[in-house]
């Protein structure tokens, strides 16, 4: 039930829950309060207090608008709703104390600080500070931290607002950060000056309110004026969190994380973040031929004209790789079924059903995660293959979710029950007693490492049967970002992938992940010379996915739109063009001359690809069982920064591999 309660602010009558605090009850009001510490998602500090608001009829000083309570406010003498100021002259004057204290110390960096024209210490000095100081003397100053070559330190601009130490804490589950020292010694800093061993850092970066915490990479790099910003969507995992890519000119300067309650809230993965270098590097940008084993550059008419040429008449099979939009996915089934041929997008053999959503998507939403009394992982690691996901299951673990992992031990960032690593115990699981989880909101989620095996269609069948008779929600967590949409698509043929490989002409959309034995003519189409292009006879350069509109379907089925922040390099094209221009050389035109075309079309065959940002519902259709292995299971992703073409071409992604590898193999000392 809920407890509403009226209270007035700056005059105006508001009703709200009476466990909001003033500073949310303020926001709900249409009134601005000023803050450094408070943050929506991190746990309430109270230390800044820049927030302060006058509370009528209370103590005769200033309250803390971020830590306290609605419900804890006093009705008037007769019993009118309590009054609350936020701009009188005792608030004026107290927000003005507390910038002059913050600005004793804070050093005189704004023209060469790389947090200029962010900085909300800027902002908020202009707006509720004066224009004088009262202090002469000397500032302090601190040493910087080392926390890794990911976020640059300038720590004498640091006004401990703890939000660095919270977030590592609450949300990444790292205990490392924290405060030591008193008054003017106080000062942020690591656990023994580590650096910080986290796929989440990156996000202290966004919520530091003032320059001691930027990015490495970017630094010196661009200032936000000079950058044009594009909203789209991340293909680094499949969770699809909403982005913001920011382009100067031609380049991708940097990626930044867009507010999604129903995905990724408002955090993104350090590779999502970072992986930006990767896309300036190792392009192909130009159409290749291999004549006599070499490659030699070629033009468009004559690469079309030989990859018509070499799939003329013959058995040809389409791969689509992870990392393509359901508009190339379905143009490539289009232009390969049209040969005779088939098309698969499982290219890790994993045992997803075709056809059927409740198997290969499943029917619970990330937002389910935040409700679950009970969360069952099969074969699945989601720190490494979603981690924000996983920062989410930790949201829900403190508040005393129960987790249990059938599957290798990892570090998870929060307590599991570790049931076992043998997936035959899941036909076990099924023979017990649920009665006690079904009254429970619980999800299932299987990952990767239990589908990509023989026996991975019989765990899913299992995993499916346990969700039924705990009456649980079910999720697929997928590593790939175009493989729901690719499934979606009916990008799939009868027998897997060695149906494509049997053909004698293979067409790879950017699939890099296997290796194509030898013996069939490969036509590799993508954006990066990974392993895909060595292989390949013909070449076709392809754009990455900040360079091209897509569609791209998330890990629990929800339809999102990517768009185009900066043009591909060279003579490289958008792959659904490049699609098209080859059916016209084989005589077979697709039938779209535009990208709004192809999108028509494609909703017209799949109709919830039209949905953009709404889950469909699937219905539940269980699988036949079957005999479950006793092999181990083998990791899904086998490195987090080196997972993908556009991630192996970035040099940052290679040092943090290096660093991990190096942290993993380095001698622990005796406690």
């Amino acid at each position: 039930m809920s407890d509403l309660r009226k209270i007035i602010i700056d005059g105006k009558e508001v009703e709200t829950e009476g466990a909001m605090t003033l500073i949310q009850a303020c926001e709900q009001a249409g009134v601005e309060i000023p803050r450094f510490c408070y943050h929506e998602r991190l746990s309430i500090a109270g230390n800044c207090r820049m927030c302060l608001v006058e509370v009528v009829g209370g103590p005769p000083k200033p309250a803390a608008s971020c830590a306290m309570q609605v419900k804890d406010l006093r009705p008037g003498p007769e019993g009118q709703p309590p009054v609350v100021k936020t701009n009188s002259p005792m608030v004026k004057k107290a927000r003005e104390g507390v910038m002059e204290f913050l600005l004793i110390n804070h050093p005189l960096d704004c023209p060469i600080c790389d947090q200029g024209g962010e900085c909300d210490l800027q902002d908020q000095a202009m707006a509720y500070g004066v224009d004088f100081s009262r202090y002469r003397e000397p500032k302090r100053a601190t040493e910087d931290l080392d926390l890794g070559p990911l976020v640059e330190t300038h720590m004498t601009r640091c006004i401990s607002c703890t939000r660095c130490v919270r977030f590592t804490t609450e949300v990444a589950g790292l205990h490392m950060m924290g405060q030591t020292g008193r008054g003017e010694d106080a000062e942020i800093t690591s656990y023994l000056g580590q650096t910080l061993d986290s796929n989440l850092q990156g996000n202290i970066i966004d919520l530091c309110p003032v320059g001691a915490l930027v990015s490495k990479p970017y630094a010196f790099t661009a200032r936000p004026w000079e950058l044009t910003k594009t909203e789209s969507i991340d293909v680094m995992d499949a969770l699809g969190s909403n982005i913001r890519v920011d382009t100067k000119g031609r380049e991708v300067m940097r990626i930044l994380p867009r507010n999604h309650d129903g995905v990724n809230e408002e955090w993104i993965s350090d590779k999502t973040r970072f992986v930006w270098d990767g896309l300036r590097r190792q392009r192909l940008d130009t159409p290749y031929i291999r004549e006599n084993g070499k490659l030699r550059k070629a033009d468009w008419p004559e690469a079309l004209a030989a990859a018509a040429a070499a799939m003329k008449g013959k058995k040809v099979g389409g791969l689509v790789g992870d990392l393509a939009s359901a508009e190339a996915a379905y143009a490539l089934k289009a232009l390969i079924e049209g040969q005779g041929g088939s098309v698969e997008c499982r290219t890790d053999g994993a045992k997803l059903p075709a056809g059927n959503r409740s198997g290969y998507v499943g029917t619970a939403t990330v937002e389910d995660l935040d409700n679950a009394q009970a969360i069952m992982l099969i074969g699945a690691n989601p720190a490494v293959e979603a981690p924000v996901l996983n920062a989410r299951i930790r949201k829900a673990w403190t508040k005393g979710c129960g987790i249990g992992v059938v599957g290798p031990k990892a570090d998870l960032t929060y307590e599991t029950m570790h049931i076992s690593d043998d997936p035959a115990m899941m036909t076990e699981l099924l023979s017990r007693d649920h009665s006690e989880v079904q009254d429970k909101p619980s999800v299932i989620i299987i990952g990767q490492a239990a589908l990509c095996r023989e026996d991975g269609a019989a765990i899913l069948a299992e995993a499916m049967a346990l969700a039924e008779s705990t009456k649980s929600t079910f999720m697929v967590l997928h590593t790939a970002a175009g493989r729901v949409g690719a499934m979606d698509v009916g990008a799939t043929s009868e027998n897997g992938i060695t149906d494509v490989l049997a053909a004698e002409v293979i067409y790879n959309l950017g699939a890099d992940e296997g290796d194509i034995p030898a013996g069939p003519f490969v036509i590799y189409q993508g954006s990066h010379g990974d392993r895909g292009a060595h292989r390949a006879d013909i070449i076709l350069p392809g754009a990455a996915y900040t360079e091209e509109a897509g569609l791209f379907v998330n890990t629990e089925g929800r339809p999102q739109l990517a768009a185009r922040a900066s043009f591909a390099p060279g003579q490289a094209k958008e792959n659904w063009a490049i699609l098209r221009a080859l059916s016209a050389e084989l005589e077979v035109t697709l039938p779209f001359d535009s990208l709004a075309d192809l999108r028509k079309a494609l909703v017209k065959d799949v109709p919830h690809l039209g949905q953009v940002d709404v889950v469909a519902q699937n219905d539940w259709q269980p699988l036949a069982r079957g005999k479950v292995g006793s092999d181990p299971f083998v990791p899904a992703i086998a490195d987090f920064y080196l997972s993908n073409p556009i991630a192996r071409a970035s040099q940052l992604m290679a040092e943090l591999s290096a660093n991990a590898a190096a942290r993993a193999a380095a001698p622990l000392a005796a406690e």
